[in-house]
């Protein structure tokens, strides 16, 4: 049976996982040092549990103890039980979704060995925002992509805001960080990746006008900068999505990189 134990003070160092959540750069800090993420909400536990991030310590409202129970049972991690007030004081915001989790990280696999067995992948270059990465994820693992690999630089899938926006599909898509950015692309083309450039420039060939091949890499870039120069040199092509008429008329030339992301990912894995 689950231990359960009353808090109250928002000072209790036995809560210090969750202290100050939307702290980016403090949560940066803590979660490295400490091997840990957080995850919110009843889905986002189960899924984190069920792909076998061990728990360290639960946070919640009482009400959220009998829907998780079976969650709960099946671990020895302490569950630790506030009012509404004391997990707001704690974690910096309220906390709508009534239960949080503190999870150990699991080592991320090696680039090579993610896309060892995978046709279409994501491969995300220094994207700093956490919503869109959680976005991306999303999209990428409900359409169909197969892996994801990021460059150094790339927020975290595990930061609390990526997991949420995910809902939990970063526990879903095999993802890898590549060591190299200077040769992670010539690394994905030794494996036999056709590697295609998002952009929206207009000299790009369209999506639906690229040659199929047999194995696929997008490539996408930051929200407004979109990717380097050196990325869209080593590419084999620069894509795009066709804008009509109407939308040009209307002064919009481009999408966000989420809902490119997603369009291309469903092109992508038409074939």
């Amino acid at each position: 049976m689950a231990r359960l134990v009353s808090v109250s003070d928002p000072a209790d160092p036995r809560l210090a996982d969750y202290v100050r959540l939307r702290d980016v750069n403090l949560r940066k800090s803590l979660e490295a040092e400490h091997g840990l993420f957080v995850a919110e909400g009843e889905k986002v536990i189960r899924r984190a549990a069920g792909a076998g991030h061990p728990a360290r310590s639960f946070l919640m409202a009482r009400r959220w103890a009998g829907p998780l129970a079976d969650v709960l049972d099946a671990t020895d991690a302490p569950v630790y039980v506030a009012d509404d007030a004391t997990l707001e004081a704690v974690a910096g915001f309220q906390v709508h979704r009534g239960a949080l989790a503190s999870m150990e990280r699991l080592p991320l696999p090696a680039v090579d060995d993610v896309v060892a067995d995978a046709r279409r992948i994501v491969v995300c270059e220094d994207i700093v925002d956490h919503t869109n990465i959680g976005a991306i994820f999303r999209c990428a693992a409900a359409l169909g992509v197969d892996a994801a690999v990021l460059a150094p630089r790339c927020a975290d899938p595990l930061y609390r805001r990526s997991v949420k926006v995910s809902m939990g599909a970063v526990f879903a898509l095999p993802y890898a960080r590549m060591a190299d950015w200077h040769g992670g692309l010539a690394a994905l083309r030794g494996h036999g990746f056709q590697l295609l450039a998002l952009t929206p420039a207009a000299d790009a060939v369209p999506l639906d006008d690229v040659a199929p091949a047999e194995r696929r890499a997008l490539l996408l870039g930051a929200e407004g900068d979109g990717l380097s120069s050196r990325w869209l040199r080593e590419a084999d092509a620069a894509v795009r999505i066709p804008m009509g008429e109407t939308a040009l008329a209307r002064g919009v030339d481009s999408l966000n990189v989420v809902a490119a992301a997603a369009i291309a990912c469903y092109a992508l894995t038409r074939d």
